[in-house]
């Protein structure tokens, strides 16, 4: 079963992460999700796409306990955020994503590949990578926020809230949980109703002027996630986090 719905609506794509209990998924799970974005894209009766969740929060990310009983997975892991990510980001139609309590790891991933976010008061932002034994995340997340905050983010593993990502000019607007749906639906149908043509080569050439090639970044980034799953280090953080533990690191 796909961890996501689907339903499409004068022109507007909805596709729904449900994956209890906290929206993280497995390397199926991802490749599905590439695969239906990117099939979102090719379909011509869809002229913007808006992702969002149901549950705790929006997306934790990759499945750690599927990696913790299989280290191997992630090169398979890899592959799947790799491509569900460059769905959005090469997408020839908008992609609104809708966010709501946790976003991390991968649902940063999401969010640093998309068009326009809109959050609800919330939404926290983390890449708690570091603490789990792997790297990536950094490309996505400096196309969201300065250089400085996405080091000390990353080193520290903190989150920062919405009211702080809207601040920092990654967030379209902050509403209310309640309301989080229909602003995005909002903003969706105001690009809708435009010349699907024109927005498309609107994409394209902002795409094509953004600094450096955010594919290129993250596949960099990717090499050491596969380093970093090599080390001793890498399994104890996994294990501990699976176990309800704090980790014993042998360095």
């Amino acid at each position: 079963m796909k961890p996501f719905s689907v339903r499409l609506d004068n022109g507007i794509a909805e596709l729904v992460f449900n994956r209890p209990p906290v929206n993280a998924f497995n390397c199926q799970g991802w490749a599905d999700i590439a695969s239906e974005i990117e099939g979102l894209g090719r379909n011509s009766d869809v002229r913007v796409i808006v992702i969002r969740a149901e549950g705790r929060g929006f997306c934790a990310g990759v499945d750690i306990k599927e990696l913790a009983a299989d280290g191997n997975l992630i090169v398979a892991v890899n592959k799947g955020n790799y491509d569900s990510f460059k769905a959005i980001h090469r997408n020839p139609k908008p992609v609104i994503v809708a966010v709501h309590g946790f976003v991390l790891g991968g649902g940063i991933g999401i969010c640093g590949a998309a068009d326009i976010i809109v959050a609800s008061e919330c939404a926290t932002f983390g890449v708690p990578e570091v603490d789990r034994g792997a790297m990536g995340g950094g490309a996505h997340l400096q196309r969201l926020f300065p250089v400085q905050k996405v080091r000390h983010m990353y080193f520290t593993g903190e989150a920062i809230d919405a009211a702080e990502a809207y601040r920092l000019g990654a967030v379209e607007r902050v509403v209310k949980r309640e309301d989080l749906r229909e602003a995005a639906l909002q903003i969706a149908r105001t690009i809708a109703a435009k010349s699907p043509g024109m927005i498309s080569l609107a994409k394209e050439a902002l795409t094509g002027i953004e600094d450096g090639n955010l594919e290129d970044k993250y596949r960099w980034e990717q090499g050491f996630t596969l380093e970093a799953y090599r080390s001793l280090d890498s399994q104890e953080a996994r294990d501990s986090f699976v176990e309800k533990r704090d980790a014993r690191f042998k360095g």
